[in-house]
């Protein structure tokens, strides 16, 4: 394989795959408030450039069906959802115990709208897992999920509902192994502790660690019980640039393919890692970035594709449109056309930009000792661990009532359920296909049973309890939380 990020596969991968991509037009009008980094608009600047390059025309285009309660009370708690279906910018102030006690407010603020943002932002990512689990699609694509800091019980880090989790859970209704990556420049610390103590869900996150939000992702950090090895961190230092990030990135990630075997991927592409990000402080470039979704695609494993994190908004859009077209396997034109977010991108109007000439902290001794260690760990693995039998939890229906639409002539694309917001008129396409079009080989496990998905821990034995979330069987271990000052002592898958 090679190492850098310049260049799209054009040997046995170089093949099509068909793509599912989410996308609601009113996800651009959500607004966190004045001053704060996370944007939403983001992801309208994104879909303007996916239907300026013309990359819409290849894949299906689908409005996601909201999550309702019931869904997101599959990991977390009633009276969380309760809370965020209930407040408004206009009765918080009658809640301040609430608030603090599910820590929304600074980071995380009350704003219009907030419980149908998160309720779109679930469903694109839950939507995308049942069309992998109905082999709709290769990829699922919801660049308005992956928000990874949310927990059970608890908002963080700008993140409300843990969507991820949501769509892992869909996800091992029908395969035995799922495996979650993520590149955010944050540890991904909401999807590790909801999967802590599993072996069925591996989770793999490569993050900045060091006095650096949200603290967690320490290396020594493995997993719990039967959990022990699944869960990996690799924590990295400022200025991290391509080649060192490939130099871990691939030999760890194809030595976990080749030990655990997941059955479905799901890979949080948070661009805050890229260069010049306004609260990053990597110095990865788009293409760098990029290589580490065309590298998870080689493996032709169903695969869903997440936003998340990303603060400099011209630069998400940028990185979110080059992914969708590695996804798609096709390269896109550095120059960029015109559209209505066209002056975002002055004064070159291209969508790649050079990363700086920061100093990568990161020596090549830590680095080497990172891989390493982690290899080691993953060679204590047991190869991909088999489950229990049990009976399955039922199938989310596929096609959803709510996504139907009585004009098919409506659509963008003859199996899109979905009527997106910019002109109906046909889009010069700026990419190149690849030529290559072989057939993609199933290498889907489709299994019968779900087994329990245990609680994250790291304390001493209680008496063990069971806890039933949606349709999964939730076995926990013995153990207790320990306590910290974030009322972090909920139960847990």
């Amino acid at each position: 394989m090679e190492t850098g990020g310049n260049s799209l596969p054009s040997g046995p991968d170089g093949v099509k795959r068909k793509v599912s991509y989410f996308y609601d037009p009113e996800v651009g009008n959500y607004y966190y408030g004045q001053g704060h980094p996370m944007k939403p608009h983001r992801i309208r600047m994104t879909h303007a450039l996916l239907a300026h390059y013309g990359l819409l025309q290849h894949m299906q285009v689908f409005k996601p069906v909201p999550a309702r309660d019931k869904v997101l009370c599959r990991f977390h708690a009633d009276d969380y959802v309760a809370f965020l279906k209930s407040i408004t910018p206009e009765t918080q102030q009658d809640q301040l115990r609430q608030l603090k006690r599910f820590n929304v407010g600074e980071d995380c603020p009350v704003f219009d709208g907030l419980y149908s943002f998160c309720q779109t932002y679930a469903g694109g990512s839950v939507g995308g897992a049942v069309k992998l689990n109905h082999k709709v699609c290769d990829i699922a694509v919801n660049w308005s999920g992956g928000l990874h800091h949310a927990k059970k019980c608890e908002a963080s880090g700008f993140c409300y509902v843990n969507d991820i989790v949501l769509s892992i859970l869909e996800l091992l209704k029908h395969y035995e192994r799922v495996l979650y990556v993520d590149i955010d420049i944050h540890h991904g610390d909401g999807v590790e502790e909801a999967f802590y103590t599993t072996d069925r869900v591996m989770t793999v996150s490569f993050h900045k660690f060091g006095d650096y939000f949200p603290g967690t992702g320490d290396i020594r950090d493995i997993g719990y019980g039967k959990g022990k090895y699944y869960s990996l961190n690799v924590p990295l230092d400022d200025g991290i640039d391509d080649e060192s990030y490939h130099f871990l990135f691939k030999p760890i990630m194809g030595k976990v393919m080749e030990v655990f075997k997941p059955g479905a991927v799901v890979l949080q592409c948070g661009a805050d890692s890229l260069s010049g990000d306004r609260l990053g402080c990597f110095n990865l470039s788009i293409k760098g970035h990029a290589e580490c979704v065309r590298y998870m695609r080689s493996f032709n494993v169903p695969l869903l594709l997440l936003g998340g994190g990303g603060y400099t908004i011209r630069n998400v859009a940028r990185c979110w449109c080059y992914e969708t077209g590695v996804a798609l396997g096709m390269e896109v034109d550095d120059k960029m056309p015109q559209h209505e977010y066209y002056e975002y991108f002055g004064p070159d109007y291209t969508l790649h930009v050079a990363p700086s000439n920061m100093e990568n902290k990161n020596t090549h001794q830590m680095l080497e000792e990172i891989q390493g260690k982690l290899l080691d760990y993953l060679s204590r693995l047991q190869h991909a661990p088999s489950v229990q039998f049990q009976e399955r939890p039922p199938d989310t229906e596929l096609p959803e009532a709510d996504e139907d639409r009585e004009d098919k002539d409506e659509r963008r694309d003859p199996d899109s359920d979905m009527e997106v917001d910019d002109e109906r008129k046909p889009i010069p396409s700026r990419v190149k296909r690849e030529t290559v079009e072989s057939e993609i080989k199933d290498t889907e496990v489709n299994v019968d049973s779900t087994r329990g998905l245990e609680k994250a821990a790291a304390a001493e034995a209680t008496s063990a309890k069971a806890l039933d979330i949606g349709s999964l069987k939730i076995e926990e271990p013995g153990v207790k939380l320990e306590e910290t000052s974030k009322q972090n002592d909920q139960m847990l898958p």
